[in-house]
């Protein structure tokens, strides 16, 4: 290992160290609105009174900066190396490679190195002093950036995994939990999303994509069930404005379970706090 590559990582874990607590949010699949979820959690720690950071771990698809209305927002560094990050509604500071991109449509090409030199970046040189809770939103799947992330933050407070009712995504979110037990990281819990739709006209319900899987899946698997969320055409249309629905919509039957996840996760910090 290079000189350099040793003090990268070491910043990083340093870094990372001082932030009390460190959710990292994974699924199996792409389509299953992670980055939805990663960004409503966030707003909705910050609806607590907490200090909230985001690092953007997905660098091929970076939609962190769109759905917190700080896409065009331009990160600069400081004079001793420190990426001041993009604030967004809230306070919540935002780290995306969207913010370093000429535009949206610019292609990130990159192999495996080089992302894990951005993530490295982001976690050790963003200023997070003060941040109460991270939450990185990591790539689908079980590749390069998850493994980086989950080897520079050992002491994560442990990982959210996303998942669709459907079938195909439950077979991977089955794969990531495992991939998270092999990088001896703690699953939190995984969320169902996309689970039920409620016509707006009539209240009729419809399992569009099924319901009930990533229920089953937490019991099969022996991992914490956090909630179902349904699908919320707000959803979309807040993600889209910059304005996460935790935020905009408070009594959304979408945006109450979110927070009742934040407020459970932060339960159980409290709990193991007091043990």
């Amino acid at each position: 290992m290079s000189q350099k590559l040793e003090q990268e990582e070491s910043a990083a874990r340093t870094a990372m160290a001082d932030v009390p607590h460190k959710i990292l949010v994974m699924s199996g699949k792409g389509g299953v609105g992670k980055t939805t979820i990663s960004v409503n959690l966030a707003y909705a720690f910050a609806a607590m009174g907490k200090s909230v950071g985001i690092v953007d771990a997905d660098l091929h698809g970076p939609n962190v900066a769109l759905m917190t209305g700080t896409e065009g927002h331009r990160v600069y560094g400081s004079d001793d190396g420190t990426l001041m990050p993009a604030e967004a509604q809230g306070g919540v500071r935002v780290l995306s490679i969207a913010s370093f991109l000429p535009d949206s449509t610019v292609p990130v090409a990159w192999r495996g190195p080089r992302k894990s030199a951005i993530i490295r970046q982001f976690l050790g040189q963003g200023n997070w002093k003060g941040v109460d809770v991270m939450i990185v939103d990591c790539p689908p799947g079980t590749g390069d950036e998850p493994m980086t992330v989950a080897q520079l933050i050992p002491d994560s407070d442990g990982v959210v995994i996303v998942t669709s009712p459907q079938d195909v995504a439950l077979l991977d979110s089955r794969k990531c939990v495992n991939f998270v037990r092999d990088m001896d990281q703690r699953v939190l819990g995984i969320v169902e999303n996309l689970s039920g739709f409620a016509c707006p006209n009539c209240g009729h319900k419809v399992d569009l994509f099924k319901t009930g899987g990533g229920e089953r899946a937490a019991k099969e698997l022996d991992v914490p069930f956090l909630g179902r969320i349904p699908i919320a055409p707000a959803m979309v249309s807040a993600g889209d404005s910059g304005k996460p629905l935790v935020a905009d919509m408070k009594d959304d039957p979408a945006s109450l379970m979110l927070t009742e996840i934040a407020v459970n996760l932060e339960r159980g910090w409290n709990d193991n706090t007091n043990q």
